[in-house]
């Protein structure tokens, strides 16, 4: 599957300072850079999940007439998440006024200008801001067949407890790797793991649905990773409690569509810290039904079918997060991402008060499967027993909404919740703290 959406490689060289400049033109180093470092270069760098670099005068004026398209029609930067919901730390989105400045930079010739005179230096949207621990695969892994999950033990390194407090993945192979989980097995739940690792020849062991041991609660992710994700620091304060003795189990799913996808090393990047104000859990969230195949029904040629399902949490707090946050308490939830497959077309996470008044969390109305990301909160959402977080998912699977693989469009079938990329999920993933 590709990773990213691409815009159209419409290769137009503008002209940089060619003919006399307006006095009042933008110019790349007071007003163009910044937006680039803030908007696109987290993405469009070397070696990063966009398909080339923009991170130079050269690079940006290149495609200069793509980028303009691309902006100015609100592909670029990608952010799915709809702005009458609520507020987000990472939103790299450019304002009406930024994007008309740009239009001018361009009209004008994109002049260069002078180095140092940036109106002022903004920060980047999301990322990882820095890493202290890099853990890789133990082993190179081919996968098999369209869709195949393998999980992977990891060793933790440190001696004394630990808290991550930033995660990206870095596929090692991008063109076959779908997904990237980090579930992180406390001390006494390892040996489970290694049994089913040792149990199956070859590398790793095979994992449908969540780490391999059936039933194993309140195991917390360390972090995930989807198309168009590129990690972040997690919010101010707050981190996962990792111990001595601890193991990553990295699930990866492979959805290759070639004879020969060669092979992958995935790797994990995490900032730590030692100690945290507030400990924090990273969990799913779904209708439990759902993944059982009950209730999620998506019947062949519907053009449009939706579900929702919610749930008051706190009283199974402590199951979820094996004991780590107290049952029957408020909890804060502070970042928050939503999952769907091919035929997905809008979802929603949203806080249904006792008193019946709903708060948005995340909306996103025209869901894109090659861009998914986390969404951080400006100011984290308090939910408290009584309230409901309430997840809803829409799908199109018209004959015409089908998706084409093998270079051919497949056709409509029933479909429910399944493993498979042709299958459907509605899943919400929420990092809380007390």
């Amino acid at each position: 599957m590709r990773r990213f959406a691409l815009f159209p490689l419409v290769v137009a060289v503008a002209a940089c300072g060619g003919g006399p400049v307006p006095a009042a033109a933008p110019t790349w180093h007071q007003d163009i850079a910044p937006l680039v470092e803030r908007s696109c270069s987290g993405c469009h760098q070397p070696g990063g999940i966009a398909p080339f670099p923009l991170t130079t005068l050269e690079q940006v004026t290149k495609l200069g007439a793509a980028v303009r398209a691309a902006v100015e029609a609100k592909r670029m930067p990608p952010f799915l998440a709809s702005n009458d919901c609520t507020d987000y730390v990472d939103d790299p989105s450019l304002s009406q006024a930024e994007i008309a400045t740009l239009g001018k930079w361009f009209d004008a010739g994109a002049p260069e200008g002078v180095a140092g005179t940036a109106v002022n230096r903004l920060e980047q949207a999301g990322g990882l801001t820095r890493v202290d621990l890099s853990l890789q695969m133990p082993v190179d892994y081919v996968p098999h067949g369209t869709d195949d999950y393998r999980c992977f033990v990891i060793d933790w390194p440190h001696q004394t407890t630990k808290y991550v407090t930033g995660f990206r993945a870095k596929p090692g192979n991008a063109s076959t790797v779908h997904h990237v989980i980090g579930f992180l097995i406390p001390p006494d739940r390892v040996a489970a793991y290694q049994q089913l690792d040792e149990a199956e020849a070859g590398a790793g062991y095979t994992c449908f649905g969540g780490a391999g041991v059936p039933n194993d609660r309140g195991i917390s992710w360390v972090g995930a990773w989807a198309p168009g994700g590129a990690g972040n620091m997690y919010a101010e304060g707050t981190g996962l409690t990792v111990k001595p003795g601890s193991k990553i189990v990295v699930q990866v799913h492979y959805n290759s569509r070639t004879e020969n996808p060669g092979s992958d090393r995935t790797t994990l990047e995490m900032a730590l810290a030692d100690e945290v104000r507030h400990k924090a859990v990273l969990t799913p969230f779904t209708n439990p039904d759902w993944p059982r195949g009950m209730g999620m029904e998506i019947p062949a040629f519907q053009k449009e079918v939706t579900h929702t399902w919610g749930l008051d949490p706190t009283p199974y707090l402590g199951l979820m997060t094996n004991g780590l946050l107290p049952s029957n308490q408020a909890m804060k939830i502070h970042m928050t991402s939503l999952h769907q497959h091919l035929l997905g077309t809008r979802n929603r996470l949203s806080i249904k008060r006792a008193d019946g008044t709903h708060e948005c969390l995340l909306d996103i109305p025209q869901w894109d499967f090659h861009w998914q990301r986390n969404y951080q909160f400006t100011r984290a959402k308090v939910l408290k027993p009584g309230d409901q977080l309430v997840i809803s998912c829409s799908w199109d699977n018209s004959a015409e909404n089908q998706p084409v693989l093998g270079g051919a469009k497949q056709l409509s079938r029933d479909v429910k919740w399944g493993e498979n990329t042709t299958d459907e999920m509605c899943l919400g993933v929420v990092y809380v703290t007390e």
